[in-house]
């Protein structure tokens, strides 16, 4: 009889012991308590991106150079001045920007791509253009990288923007 009970009180003494070697050695972590749920990172591109796009076209309509050249990227920058106020430059002085809306933004790599319509008026003719923003993250900050004549057409309502 005392065999036996040194024997349960044995395996008795094992078993409440487990649970505890067990948590040092990391098997029971988190057991029995909420999971843990591991936020990732929020993928802020195409906001950052729209917000920089609207910020340059806002600018374009102001006709405010400055604030224009504060959404490129540093390499845009050095050519910027001349080819912004140029003859057909963004910020030329025979037109002005009566309308830019920013029609669709969709992942491009890494980039973001910001569709715009801007509709232009020189010489009292109000001319519509679709212009194709390339948003890129430098040095930890999104910026205008490119800018072309085109665009995405937007995604139909309910479905999801594709990736190109």
């Amino acid at each position: 009889m005392v065999v036996v009970r040194r024997r349960v009180v044995g395996v008795v003494a094992v078993l409440a012991m487990l649970p505890l070697g067990l948590t040092g050695c990391g098997l029971l972590d988190g057991f029995g308590s909420e999971p843990d749920v591991t936020t990732t990172p929020v993928d802020d591109g195409p906001d950052r991106a729209r917000e920089r796009v609207q910020a340059y076209l806002d600018a374009m309509k102001a006709k405010s150079v400055t604030d224009g050249r504060e959404q490129l990227c540093e390499p845009l920058r050095e050519s910027f001045d001349q080819a912004a106020t140029g003859p057909n430059g963004d910020f030329a002085k025979h037109f002005s920007v009566s309308a830019a809306t920013i029609t669709d933004v969709r992942a491009n790599g890494a980039d973001q791509d910001v569709s715009t319509s801007i509709t232009i008026k020189a010489s009292g003719k109000a001319t519509p253009t679709k212009v194709l923003f390339t948003v890129a993250r430098a040095d930890g900050q999104w910026c205008i990288a490119k800018e072309a004549i085109g665009g995405h057409e937007p995604a139909p309502s309910g479905s999801p923007t594709p990736a190109t």
